[in-house]
């Protein structure tokens, strides 16, 4: 996405003061900012990255936490201003004891990753010709109308393609933004992930709130609508322009610790560059990404294999919670663990991620026997597992990119950022596939 540094500079005289140039653009050399300016610009960046992780997750998050409302449609009839917020249990299927809907969670969670997963096989092959400003709104566009398409849905299908949008949103504000933080110290991707994982647990609390004080999810759906508005004003308004760089305040440890991705002694150009590198160059970082690729593809393959197989099975009968209930407050706990370890960076840093591959996949095969066998006793034991396994993700995730910003060249960094984020994307993908023969299988032969 190096060339959008060309793009901005094509698009600067019709979009004014909103669109600043990028490091590696010719430029008449600036004096540096007194300290007071750095410092507000240093916090200005902080917030501005922290909102737009937490604008852009929202809607995907919100989508998931509301996949049992959209597929089992409870919802009040005429003009849906009230929901019970302690509805009775309506068996979808009799023959289990799962009470299980009739298509699984898991292909909400279809809709909500597959658009993703295509914008982001096809981001290193050509999406950083295409400016930032136009993909930031392209973004907001499409997180504003998933709320409002899946808001006044009657049908399964439609609120499904609501969610496809929501996807669209995340996807390319993901790969996005991460590339964009190329272009500013590296200390910008903690706040960048730490915001991801407050719309984990923002977007699935208020949902969560909002229906169980008595609103109808339509009316909780159109209440979000502030957050497309605030993702576009936090890069349009907030966001400074980037000065040159430096290593983002990291200590000698770090320094001490880098371990580039690729064996060469590229020179250390700056950011921008990425759109001239070739093939050859692009596949050489890709394989030296497959480190940290591979781990995490495992995590999210665990624990969304967790989230939207076996959430809407994991099903406590003898509790003061409904079924639509649990699995909103299952939602919850796991967004609130991904948000404590999204922001531990700064206390803790794990450089050996396939640690917590190894420990997510322990988690999986734990909760899929209790699916099989039942021996949990307690839904509350069930919500410390769920809450431990949004802790591990979330490390997960902060320490895969903040090592990969650690291990490669400024030559190389927008390009790897990008190319990694596929990998939450590709495990995903994967669990929501398998997801659906396993949903179907419990419910019709338990």
């Amino acid at each position: 996405m190096g060339g959008c540094a060309g793009s901005r500079r094509r698009l600067s005289d019709s979009e004014g003061p909103l669109l600043f140039p990028l490091p590696g653009e010719e430029a008449d050399p600036a004096p540096r900012p007194p300290p007071q300016d750095r410092q507000g610009a240093h916090w200005k960046n902080a917030v501005g990255f922290w909102l737009l992780g937490l604008c852009n997750n929202f809607s995907y998050v919100v989508m998931l936490s509301a996949a049992h409302d959209i597929l089992s449609h409870q919802r009040a009839p005429g003009n849906q201003s009230h929901v019970d917020p302690d509805p009775t249990p309506t068996s979808h299927n009799s023959s289990s004891r799962f009470d299980c809907n009739s298509v699984s969670t898991a292909a909400v969670l279809l809709a909500d990753i597959l658009p993703t997963l295509v914008i982001k096989l096809l981001a290193p092959l050509g999406l950083h010709l295409l400016p930032y400003s136009p993909r930031v709104l392209t973004s907001g566009i499409c997180a504003a109308g998933s709320f409002i398409l899946v808001a006044f849905s009657h049908s399964v299908g439609i609120s499904l393609c609501g969610v496809v949008l929501a996807s669209i949103s995340s996807g390319l504000g993901e790969v996005t933004f991460l590339a964009l933080t190329a272009f500013y110290p590296r200390a910008v991707i903690s706040w960048w992930s730490s915001g991801t994982g407050g719309a984990g647990l923002l977007g699935a609390l208020s949902y969560l709130g909002l229906t169980q004080a008595g609103l109808s999810p339509q009316h909780t759906l159109l209440s979000m609508l502030g957050i497309p508005a605030l993702l576009l004003a936090s890069y349009f308004l907030l966001l400074t322009s980037p000065g040159p760089q430096d290593p983002g305040g990291e200590g000698e440890a770090d320094t001490a610790a880098r371990q580039p991705l690729i064996n060469s002694e590229a020179s250390e150009s700056k950011p921008g560059s990425s759109s001239h590198l070739s093939l050859q160059e692009r596949w050489t970082v890709f394989k030296g990404l497959l480190r940290y690729i591979v781990p995490l593809v495992l995590v999210y393959f665990a624990e969304y294999f967790i989230n939207q197989g076996l959430f809407e099975l994991l099903f406590f009968r003898n509790t003061f919670l409904s079924h639509a209930q649990q699995y909103r407050w299952y939602q919850m706990l796991y967004q609130a663990g991904v948000f404590a370890s999204r922001s531990s960076l700064r206390c803790c840093r794990i450089r050996h991620t396939w640690a917590l591959a190894l420990l997510q996949c322990l988690n999986l095969a734990f909760l899929l026997a209790d699916v099989w066998l039942s021996f949990l006793p307690s839904i509350y034991l069930v919500f410390l597992i769920i809450l431990y396994e949004g802790l591990l993700g979330g490390a997960a995730y902060v320490n895969t990119f903040h090592n990969i910003a650690l291990e490669t060249s400024s030559e190389h960094r927008e390009f790897a950022m990008a190319t990694a984020c596929i990998s939450d994307t590709l495990g995903i993908s994967l669990s929501g596939l398998l997801a659906l023969p396993l949903h179907d299988f419990l419910c019709q032969f338990s």
